[in-house]
């Protein structure tokens, strides 16, 4: 755990391979998680419609085992963010990251 979801839009100028790893290395930078633990796949969009004047989108969520503090789920979405801003560098791309909490009563895996 976590599960980083990454959407995106599909006309990006990095290779989703780069985007895939910049998220992967920032959630275990920031040491919160084993990291044999972290799975983080893509998602690209090619039909979408932003407001405003941006180009394209990159989306992370990153859905972890609920009893994180709020101070740790602000520190990754802050690690999040940056290892996407240090990826698109000026990019006209909105950034965006949410944590999830999962419910470890109903939360199932094999």
């Amino acid at each position: 755990m976590p599960h980083l979801i990454i959407e995106h839009s599909a006309n990006l100028d990095i290779p989703v391979s780069q985007l895939v790893k910049a998220v992967h290395q920032g959630a275990e930078g920031t040491q919160l998680f084993d990291p044999s633990s972290i799975k983080t796949r893509a998602i690209a969009y090619s039909e979408y419609q932003l407001g405003g004047e941006r180009q394209g989108f990159i989306h992370v969520q990153a859905h972890i085992i609920s009893g994180r503090t709020l101070t740790q789920k602000q520190q990754l979405s802050d690690a999040l963010l940056s290892a996407l801003r240090l990826l698109i560098q000026d990019q006209q791309i909105n950034l965006s990251v949410h944590p999830y909490d999962l419910d470890p009563e109903i939360y199932r895996k094999n």
